[in-house]
């Protein structure tokens, strides 16, 4: 059995002033991405904030304005774009998605935790320019065959989507070496509380506590009679 830690421990710990991380989910479609991220948000002890994208989609009846997107006309989204406001971007079906710099950059320094459900294009473009804040997961699914599985599972597409889909998985796949770390999605609690752990490790390391100068200086110079 193990021990719990003290509440004023815990308290402690998470009072020493950090740098907020950028947790950056990636992963072929229906290997399980979108569902760990949404598990994420969801967890109460998990302290992660979506990163709401820039879009020139037009509005869906459904969205609000700040909550799923940031709608964007194509004429402000290049401004953005070219005043380098956007973290990185992609066009998708003929309309643009981005990552304003601004809200990430606020959440970082606030010692705030950003999720980021981009794919691997996005993350090259996220490492370009902020590589110390990232930490990257690629999630795998088992094998092809359940991937096409899960795939037809959906009942969303036709079959050949389905395959187009499953011919895009390998050439993402071959970029998994580009993640800090890899999980292989055969059980879903699984791969949820691997990412938790990771998540929890990486919020500890040292270069991302800067509060820890502060501490350990307090903690030196601390008389013990």
């Amino acid at each position: 059995m193990v021990a719990k830690e003290p509440t004023a421990a815990r308290d402690l710990g998470s009072r020493i002033r950090r740098r907020g991380l950028m947790l950056v989910l990636s992963s072929p479609s229906g290997a399980g991405k979108s569902t760990i991220a949404r598990n994420l948000l969801e967890s109460d002890s998990s302290g992660l904030e979506l990163s709401v994208s820039v879009t020139t989609r037009p509005r869906r009846g459904s969205e609000i304005e700040g909550v799923h997107y940031h709608f964007r006309t194509m004429r402000e989204f290049e401004r953005l774009r070219d005043s380098d406001a956007l973290l990185e971007w992609a066009e998708v079906h003929g309309n643009f998605y981005a990552t304003p710099r601004e809200p990430a950059e606020l959440a970082l320094a606030e010692g705030r935790d950003m999720l980021f459900d981009i794919d691997w294009q996005g993350a090259q473009q996220l490492k370009e320019k902020m590589r110390a804040d990232i930490v990257s997961i690629f999630i795998l699914p088992p094998s092809m065959k359940e991937l096409k599985a899960r795939l037809k599972r959906r009942a969303e597409d036709q079959e050949s989507v389905i395959e187009t889909r499953l011919k895009n998985a390998r050439l993402e796949i071959e970029h998994w070496k580009e993640y800090d770390f890899v999980i292989v999605n055969d059980d879903l609690d699984r791969a949820f509380a691997e990412v938790r752990a990771i998540v929890a490790a990486e919020r500890l390391r040292r270069d991302r506590r800067p509060g820890l100068f502060d501490f350990i200086s307090g903690l030196l110079d601390e008389k013990t009679e």
